[in-house]
């Protein structure tokens, strides 16, 4: 007995049996993602089981927001199909947690704006206007690379960006979204004087000292930062001596009584960016929690452990 032979379907059978319009399958068919197997005498189309097939995978792949290339690199290359759709996949799902993150700062910026006093919102709107959503860290990376020394490695200046520039947050609460529109307008302001405020005592130690320096001062802030966490009083000990190490190495020095006493009378007299780290902790730190050390956090708290040590000395 011979096989029943397979049944053809015109446009709308096919499209009735897929759960589709008419036209839906006549789009797909004209970008030739449905494979034909006849025409009539008229020249009418007719589809059968693998058309049908492949009209429901090409529907399923649409539910998931993937473009139309990608849908068809997808069913034209069977050896590479798996391999296609888990990287169509990991694109769009990358695409959604970036739309959901935008989503989330646009929220977290109508209810600042919402629930501050009236007389505010006119500033508040004009911080917030300055900002992308998400908003983006380019700025502050510019604001950081104006301040350290010239001719810094690529490496050593990577290190510091990623310790100095707080990342927004995925799920902002409405002070974080102020904070770092603060953060914003702080760095793209002009400076006065037309030059960012380069402390001298990091200026003077020149390219290689710098890198020294800074190198210095990440192990340094690192070992500092539990104490700031669990909020210890400053206290001479291992994070300090990395500190004034990191001092005493970009200035071919060494770690002396007198060389922490001139230290410290330079420190107290150079430029400091307290604000920026202020508002970098409330980035960094959901309300209701503990703040999280930063590198300027940590470094008063070395300072103060060096004022400590040197009286201790004296």
């Amino acid at each position: 007995m011979s096989a029943s032979p397979e049944p053809l379907w015109s446009i709308g059978e096919l499209a009735e049996r897929a759960g589709a319009t008419v036209k839906t399958v006549r789009f797909y068919s004209d970008q030739g993602l449905l494979p034909e197997a006849a025409r009539t005498s008229g020249g009418h189309r007719r589809y059968g089981h693998q058309a049908l097939e492949r009209l429901r995978l090409i529907r399923s792949l649409r539910t998931l927001d993937l473009p139309l290339p990608e849908v068809r690199r997808i069913i034209e290359d069977e050896e590479a199909a798996g391999r296609a759709l888990e990287g169509a996949l990991d694109s769009r799902l990358r695409e959604l947690g970036n739309e959901l993150k935008a989503l989330r700062w646009r929220e977290a910026s109508l209810q600042l704006v919402r629930d501050c006093p009236p007389t505010q919102r006119a500033g508040r709107l004009r911080l917030l206007g300055a900002l992308n959503t998400p908003p983006s860290t380019a700025p502050l990376a510019r604001f950081w690379r104006t301040w350290l020394p010239a001719r810094m490695p690529r490496p050593a200046t990577a290190a510091f960006l990623e310790a100095a520039v707080p990342q927004p947050p995925d799920e902002p609460h409405p002070s974080q979204v102020l904070a770092f529109a603060r953060l914003h307008a702080m760095t793209t302001a002009p400076c006065p004087g037309g030059r960012q405020p380069q402390p001298e005592i990091h200026r003077a130690a020149g390219a290689h000292g710098a890198v020294l320096l800074y190198a210095g001062l990440a192990e340094a802030f690192e070992l500092a930062a539990p104490h700031v966490l669990r909020a210890q009083d400053p206290q001479p000990g291992e994070a300090l001596d990395a500190y004034v190490a990191a001092y005493a190495s970009a200035y071919r020095s060494r770690d002396t009584h007198e060389f922490r006493r001139m230290l410290a009378t330079r420190l107290s007299s150079e430029a400091r960016l307290d604000r920026y780290w202020e508002l970098a902790a409330v980035v960094l730190t959901p309300p209701g929690s503990r703040p999280q050390p930063t590198p300027g956090s940590a470094d008063d708290w070395l300072r103060a452990a060096l004022r400590l040590d040197n009286a201790g000395a004296a």
